[in-house]
């Protein structure tokens, strides 16, 4: 199969489809690539590179589509304005794109594409499932576009993030305020935090709290209960009382922070506005507002997309081509999971669209032109009724205590047996053996015994419970060859215990010291 990367045609878009390190990839997975001259150079990749790496340089754009069985694309294909015509009208019938498309608000290019009988899989419409975290671009894209607002704000914010205390006066740490703690939220937490400011983070959903505090910063709550966990890992809107009180939270916060990075975007509509003109007028002079919803809208009243303004004393960016900005970064990502949607469709020897893969139908737009957005949902229902059944076959707490007790008698029934037959190969031995085998004997059990109590009762204060027990081993092997540095020293089992008190104390000093370098990475 032949693999078109074109370049893209949008004003200021710098990524690409694929870089020379994913040309690689797919040159693995049997494809043949073929490049738009030139369409690397926004990313910093130039035509040599794609060249060495296996891909082959077309300067006449029309070839380039026209012999493609597969497009690969970031941006959904539009008008080009070098050749006069839309790119949709340069696919050939039954050929196939991968781009990001949001079919959604593109109703116009989908039937574009219907009438060439193309199939399309978008690449915002992968399922946000564990299984397709490979293949997730919008998580890659919003990774990036996380980490380059706290370095746009940094930009325009006129002090340092990090608090210093110098000859010349004391320096406070930047005040950071994160509203949405996704994907984009947690790497703008990541990267503020690296800068050393003091990072305040908000969302609507309580299962972020967690992870919001093991990044370092402080997690901000709604005087309100109500949980905002919404379809596909998205927050869900929430209720006219709940706004009223997270209008009374911001505002407060407004009063407190130097810059504010705002991620809330629910897909399909448009971006809920969080920052009102009352509140910016409330940040301090020189403050910042990143709004990184500024294509849906914005979540500040004040933010122009595409544009940076200042309103009131305060900086307000509405940069929407956030993770273009970080285009060697963006394109080598993005190509990254373009290769392993490509490897889950079969690669170039068996290339198939699998209806019945859940990753596949999800991203899957068009197919031989027919339209298959949205894909089907899946019922409910069906996980109740499978709780359902299985609350009916669960045992009740009557049965399960009567099983345990009935273990239980089992257990001390065979424990006494053992005992018996213990004893009776004890007396057996005792009339037999002779009287320094019986000592030694005794003396080996016990070890056993007390060992046991001692290494499995060791508390891991200091450890973590596995690093607690070989410890708590080569603390008891340091004793037994402490016991046997008696005698000359050629002797062989001092030799013996010489060594294991060697290698037994390097396993101790070495316990210490991983369980240390453990417990720092939990230290701010």
């Amino acid at each position: 199969m032949k693999v078109a990367i074109p370049r893209e045609v949008h004003p200021g878009e710098r990524r690409v489809a694929a870089t020379p390190s994913t040309v690689r990839k797919l040159k693995k997975l049997g494809y043949e690539v073929f490049i738009e001259a030139g369409a690397g150079a926004g990313a910093s990749f130039s035509d040599e590179r794609y060249a060495h790496d296996g891909a082959e340089i077309i300067t006449d754009v029309r070839q380039l589509w026209d012999q493609a069985d597969l497009v690969l694309k970031v941006l959904p294909p539009q008008f080009n304005p070098a050749l006069g015509v839309h790119e949709a009208d340069l696919l050939r019938e039954g050929k196939t794109l991968i781009s990001f498309i949001w079919p959604a608000k593109n109703k116009e290019l989908l039937e574009r594409m219907a009438a060439r009988k193309v199939t399309a899989l978008a690449m915002d419409q992968v399922p946000r499932i564990s299984r397709a975290q490979k293949i997730d671009a919008l998580s890659t894209m919003a990774n990036i576009a996380g980490y380059r607002a706290v370095i746009e704000a940094a930009s325009f914010y006129g002090r340092f993030f990090t608090g210093q205390m110098t000859a010349a006066g004391r320096v406070a740490p930047a005040r950071v305020f994160v509203i949405g703690a996704g994907v984009a939220g947690l790497a703008a937490i990541g990267a503020a935090r690296g800068l050393g400011a003091v990072v305040r983070a908000f969302d609507t959903r309580s299962v972020v709290k967690d992870q919001v505090k093991s990044m370092g910063a402080e997690f901000v709550e709604v005087d309100m209960k109500e949980e905002g966990e919404g379809h596909g890992g998205y927050a869900k809107e929430m209720s006219e009382s709940y706004h009223k009180a997270e209008v009374a939270m911001l505002t407060n916060q407004c009063r407190e922070v130097d810059i504010i990075i705002t991620t809330a975007l629910i897909p399909n509509r448009p971006a809920p506005v969080l920052i009102t003109e009352d509140m910016v007028k409330l940040l301090k002079k020189g403050s910042v507002i990143v709004d990184l919803a500024a294509e849906g809208g914005g979540n500040c009243e004040l933010t122009e997309p595409g544009e940076v303004v200042e309103r009131h004393g305060v900086t307000i960016v509405g940069f929407v081509d956030m993770p273009s900005r970080l285009a060697p970064t963006a394109s080598m990502l993005y190509g990254g999971n373009l290769a392993a949607l490509l490897a889950d469709l079969g690669g170039a020897e068996s290339f198939h669209v699998d209806l019945n893969d859940e990753v596949v139908r999800g991203a899957l737009v068009l197919h031989n032109g027919t339209l298959m957005w949205p894909p089907p949902r899946k019922e409910p229902a069906a996980a109740s009724t499978v709780a359902s059944a299985a609350a009916v076959a669960a045992p009740s707490a009557e049965s399960l205590a009567a099983l345990a007790a009935r273990k239980k008698r089992w257990a001390q029934a065979w424990t006494a047996v053992g005992g018996v037959l213990a004893a009776v190969a004890f007396i057996m031995l005792g009339l037999s053996a002779p009287p320094s085998f019986l000592g030694h004997l005794t003396v080996f059990i016990l070890a056993i015994v007390i060992g046991w109590q001692v290494v499995w009762n060791v508390t891991p204060a200091l450890h973590t419970p596995l690093m607690s027990v070989t410890n708590a081993i080569s603390g008891i092997i340091v004793i037994g060859g402490l016991l046997q540095m008696r005698g000359p020293l050629t002797s062989p089992a001092v030799i013996l215990g010489a060594v294991a008190i060697l290698v037994a104390m390097i396993n101790v000093v070495g316990g210490f010291t991983v369980t240390q370098r453990m417990l720092r990475m939990f230290q701010r």
